[in-house]
């Protein structure tokens, strides 16, 4: 009787023990399969993370990139603004030049005209001076003239009366 009281509690006792070993099992299996659980997690974080690092880093090389291209655009428009105002500038210098080269032209082409103007005057002028002195010259030699024969009409009056005169 009390053999088998024994025995049973020795089942009893060996049942509980299967049972503790098969929880603890359980319990480690668990504890393994969280253990995965939490390790695959983590690498899929890292992965993640390293894909949105990535992604930051493209990001970031893009910007850099953006600006690059900016500052090269600003640059280029910068360049052609400077090009295109030296052009304007240089084109107003020719336009300015080329506007006083006509005035001094135009200048020089008046002072032509009107010392070619004096001259033809002066020509006039001393043109008419001669004839008037020719005119008068002529007079001149005119009444001379018109003077001796009036004196030579006279003294030949005058020898005829006298002979005239002698004669009686």
């Amino acid at each position: 009787m009390l053999q088998l009281k024994e025995k049973r509690r020795e089942k009893r006792e060996e049942r509980r023990e299967e049972k503790r070993r098969e929880e603890k099992r359980r319990e480690e299996k668990r504890e393994k399969r969280k253990e995965k659980r939490e390790k695959r997690e983590e690498k899929r974080k890292e992965k993640k993370e390293k894909k949105r690092e990535k992604r930051r880093k493209e990001k970031r090389k893009e910007k850099r990139k953006e600006k690059k291209r900016k500052e090269k655009k600003r640059k280029e428009k910068k360049r052609k603004e400077k090009k295109r105002k030296e052009k304007k500038r240089k084109e107003k210098k020719r336009k300015e030049k080329k506007r006083k080269e006509k005035r001094k032209e135009k200048k020089k082409e008046k002072r032509k005209k009107k010392k070619r103007k004096r001259e033809e005057k002066r020509k006039e002028k001393r043109k008419e001076k001669r004839e008037k002195e020719k005119k008068e010259k002529k007079k001149k030699r005119k009444e001379k003239r018109k003077e001796k024969k009036k004196k030579r009409r006279k003294e030949k009056r005058k020898d005829i009366s006298g002979k005239m005169f002698n004669t009686r």
